[in-house]
């Protein structure tokens, strides 16, 4: 079986042969993503995986390059095995497809979980057992640095500690503990203070008639842990060293050890069982189950006392999956389960006092009234007392800050205490070790099977549509979906699509979410939260409901508001801490729709319209001129936008340099879509075109057509309600652009057309100049090549009336590619010469690149293939400077057509699949044409192929 193996150094294997997957970072690329085989692995979750959360510049480009690699080794290396490993992209990121068996991680712990089956035969187990330790190959992850990969080791060794641990007590059981010697002997050598492995070692020892080997393990064990931790070994060890020492005479000399006298207060039989009833139908949040199990390993291995906290916004199910994931690990803490709601964001304000938690949890292990002490500090060493050698899970609900908590918390090892709260409680993990566990709102699979398990699979299933409307509209939120579900329940005559109808208007939506009471609606579940809010942090959270999302930086925000950026990431810190909003990447803000929804509905009842007005103003002053800032550095715009003013107190950003424009555009691409949207139905047209514009160079660069296309269409609407003929001008240029690009040439000739005879109304040459370079281009995809010279020359001309050096510069390109076209090779050079002297001296690179893609075409075609190749290498690296991955890809194609005239097979395969892997990054369509010409110039058959390596 073809298998990916990361309990060693990462690698893919067969019964024949090992793949080579390159450098250590493609291996942690690869790490990154069969960690959660079978499941979407998003782009940015890679790189924080393989780099940090302080990525190098250019790191999403490795990204992207080191799939497409694994993506062709993982078909080549399954071709020789007869199985494959399939790489596939989906909306959610990447997903390794692999079987159960193929990723050795994952098939250890199918076969652990397997071997904890209650009746399982002992024989049977540990052969499960033996099979998932034979997987291991070393130290997991062999080779690879960084703090993620340190961590997935860390994991992965507590597991395999804990199957050994296992595997050696079976086998000890079965009458052979000198097998469990020696692999328990290596393993306790490791990890000399972990207290199972030595309690295990005994046993085996023990049981193998090398009682004074116990007894020596013993004391080097009580030894080091005086040492190194100050403490005392635990119970159970402690119960194992009696029992050889009962098996063995006691030496003369040496006293017998006095046996501590009982502990006075409760009794060990009372087990208290708090947890209140977990939720019928619990479906999902395999992650974060997953998550807390590894807690729980922590906490069996009687590690310092293990403390978890779930934060979350309201609604989003934080105490559902506590008590849930309580229940299903009760047997692991048998001498009780403790449970308090400390109402920390209760309506009525009435706070659990820590002390009054403490005496309901004193009460719950039978301490009589008369031994509980007054005050606080008394009666919390009096719990750690009690809870000291025991076993017990603590589930402290609905905390509203570390200091109510900390009283609460066990103070040995092998209890576990589970926080919930809206805080994220960050001082917790600063100073008591805490876990902290972010808890998102469900995916859809997840929120249908939550509507399936409350309704019935048949009611779901006989309207999909509707189920889908109801999920998208609940955003994911439990307490949104539960409420619906009560609902439908309780009229089940109603079709589920009339629920889905009455969630549709985002207005009326938190309406329709109403349970009837305060606990379930979900307006005052979300005011719970918002009413602690400080006054400044309150106003910023209802502004927030007038941005369009999906997210917003700090000076977006801070223009919203209308305060310095530092007082609104003042203020953006506090709406976290309480999770009204999320910060998913630094820097970044958002939250799910219903808070939205929630905070829009605030900002119409609480804040004036002029009021509003003016903070959407200066939210869109902000994107725009941000937006015409970085499209300059990428170079000259063809469109020449003069904004008014920012409004005072609107805050734009100043990007370094290019990479930071682009980077900017990328960050705040799906913003600025929706800020286009928003500016339209908000009345603000001179700031939808002119955002449109803005938005030009960069979506050029990036192939994204489409949202050219949309923007543009929404700047025309806009352009004629203003009865703005240059607005119309620019937008309707813009759409025969976009629809050119997407192969609609009739339609694209018609936009510019127009056009041109509005710039010419217009007076304004250099608009008309640039028309008729893109009535060039469509004349030259609709095959009427002479025309297309016609407007390339007339183009250079009216730059020139406009002295707009750089665009002529650019023109006479046009003219030098349309002689190319056409065959006048020899012209062709003659302008792109002339071309390529006032390009150099204006600094338009990317006209630069376009000059030297049109020199190297005439050189190929002239037979000067050396030439040739020069300039095509030239253009390739000024567009990959420029981050214009399609026109980078295409000459790279070009580069391999030269190569392969020139009969340099390597180089011509090196360029064509460096072109492949950009065209596949970029799902563009020409992607499997340029597959086929590869493998049919190569002479080879796909199955057969191994593209080389590009890092």
């Amino acid at each position: 079986m073809l298998q990916l193996r990361l309990l060693g150094s990462v690698e893919l294997a067969t019964p024949e042969r090992t793949a080579e997957v390159g450098p250590p970072q493609r291996r942690a690329v690869l790490a990154a993503l069969a960690v959660d085989a079978g499941r979407p692995v998003g782009a940015d979750v890679v790189i924080r995986r393989v780099w940090g959360t302080a990525p190098p510049d250019g790191a999403r480009r490795s990204v992207y390059s080191h799939i497409a690699r694994i993506r062709r080794i993982c078909e080549q290396t399954g071709d020789a095995a007869g199985e494959r490993l399939r790489l596939t992209r989906r909306s959610g990121g990447y997903v390794l497809e692999a079987g159960p068996e193929q990723v050795d991680v994952h098939h250890f712990r199918r076969l652990v979980d397997r071997a904890r089956a209650a009746r399982l035969p002992d024989p049977a187990r540990a052969s499960l057992l033996e099979e998932a330790l034979g997987l291991w190959r070393g130290e997991p992850l062999s080779g690879l640095d960084g703090l993620w990969a340190e961590q997935a080791r860390e994991a992965w060794r507590r597991e395999r500690t804990d199957a050994t641990v296992a595997w050696a007590g079976v086998r000890t059981r079965l009458g052979d503990p000198a097998a469990a010697i020696g692999p328990l002997s290596a393993l306790h050598a490791e990890h000399p203070l972990v207290e199972p492995l030595a309690e295990a070692l005994m046993r085996a020892l023990y049981a193998a008639g090398r009682g004074a080997e116990a007894l020596e393990c013993y004391a080097t064990v009580q030894q080091r842990l005086a040492e190194e931790l100050g403490t005392d070994p635990g119970p159970a060890l402690r119960e194992v060293h009696r029992t050889v020492l009962r098996g063995q005479a006691p030496e003369p000399t040496a006293p017998a050890r006095p046996v501590a006298p009982p502990r006075p207060g409760p009794q060990r039989g009372v087990v208290p069982a708090q947890l209140p009833v977990g939720v019928r139908g619990f479906t999902g949040r395999e992650e974060e189950l997953s998550r807390l199990d590894t807690f729980l390993e922590a906490a069996r291995l009687s590690a310092p006392v293990v403390i978890s906290a779930l934060s979350g916004t309201a609604g989003v199910g934080k105490t559902t999956l506590a008590v849930h994931w309580g229940h299903r690990v009760r047997k692991h803490f048998p001498d009780g389960q403790l449970y308090v709601n400390l109402r920390g964001f209760d309506p009525s304000g009435s706070l659990q006092d820590p002390a009054e938690a403490l005496r309901g949890f004193l009460d719950a292990f039978g301490v009589p009234p008369a031994r509980i002490p007054t005050g606080l500090e008394a009666q919390a060493a009096l719990y750690r007392s009690l809870l000291a050698d025991r076993r017990v899970l603590v589930v402290l609900d609905n905390a509203l800050d570390a200091q109510q908590v900390r009283p609460l918390l066990p103070g040995a090892p092998g209890c576990l205490a589970l926080v919930t709260s809206r805080n994220r409680l960050t001082s917790l993990a600063a100073a008591e070790g805490a876990h902290l566990l972010a808890i998102d709102v469900l995916s859809p699979a997840e929120a249908r099977s939550l509507l399936a398990g409350r309704l019935g699979a048949h009611r779901t299933a006989a309207e999909p549509a509707a189920v889908a409307d109801i999920v998208a509209r609940c955003a994911g939120l439990p307490l949104a979906l539960a409420v619906v579900a009560a609902r439908a329940a309780a009229q089940p005559h109603i079709p589920l699509a009339t629920l889905a109808d009455e969630l549709s208007d985002a207005g009326d939506r938190l309406d329709a979410l109403d349970g009837g009471d305060p606990a379930s609606q979900v307006r005052a579940v979300f005011s719970w939260s918002y009413d602690a809010l400080s006054p400044a942090a309150a106003t910023l959270f209802r502004l927030l409901g007038l941005h369009p999302g999906p997210d917003v930086s700090v000076l977006a925000a801070a223009s919203l508001a209308g305060v310095p950026a530092a007082r609104a990431r003042a203020l953006l810190a506090e709406l976290t801490r309480t999770h009204l909003i999320a910060e998913p990447v630094p820097g970044r803000y958002s939250f799910h729709d219903l808070l939205r929804a929630y905070a829009g509905e605030l900002a119409r009842s609480q804040d004036e319209e002029d009021s509003r007005r003016h903070a959407t103003h200066r939210m869109l002053d902000h994107y725009l001129h941000t937006a015409l800032r970085a499209q300059r550095l990428l170079g000259p715009p063809a469109d020449r936008i003069l904004p008014s003013p920012a409004r005072p107190r609107s805050v734009p950003e100043e990007p370094a340099g290019r990479e930071a424009a682009m980077a900017w555009f990328t960050a705040e691409h799906p913003v600025l879509l929706a800020a286009v949207r928003l500016a339209f139905e908000t009345g603000f047209d001179t700031h939808v075109w002119q955002l449109a514009a803005s938005l030009t160079t960069y979506q050029q660069r990036r192939v994204l057509w489409s949202d050219w296309n949309t923007v543009h269409t929404v700047a025309l609407a806009a352009a004629r309600r203003l009865a703005d003929p240059a607005a119309r001008a620019c937008a309707r240029r813009n759409l025969g652009n976009a629809a050119s690009a997407l192969g609609r040439q009739a339609e694209a000739r018609a936009h510019l057309e127009r056009a041109a005879e509005l710039y010419r109304a217009l007076g304004d040459p250099g608009g008309e100049g640039h028309t008729r370079l893109a009535l060039g281009r469509v004349s030259t995809r609709q095959g009427r090549r002479p025309e297309a010279l016609e407007h390339s020359l007339r183009a250079v001309e009216l730059f020139d009336a406009a002295g707009d050096r750089a665009w002529q510069a650019l023109a006479l390109n046009n003219v030098g590619w349309d002689h190319a076209v056409l065959g006048h090779h020899q012209q062709a050079i003659v302008h792109g010469r002339q071309a390529l002297a006032l390009v150099e001296q204006t600094g338009h690179t990317s006209g630069e690149a376009h000059t030297w893609d049109t020199l190297g075409y005439a050189h190929h075609h002239l037979g000067q293939y050396d030439e040739a190749a020069a300039c095509y290498r030239q253009a390739a690296a000024l567009f990959h400077d420029l981050g214009d991955r399609y026109f980078e890809a295409d000459i790279l194609a070009h580069l391999g057509d030269t190569h392969h005239a020139a009969r340099n097979t390597d180089a011509a395969r090196d360029a064509w699949t460096r072109s492949l892997t950009v065209f596949e990054e970029l799902g563009h369509p020409d992607t499997e044409a340029l597959r086929a010409r590869l493998l049919h110039h190569l002479g080879k058959d796909p199955a057969d192929t191994v593209l080389p390596e590009r890092d």
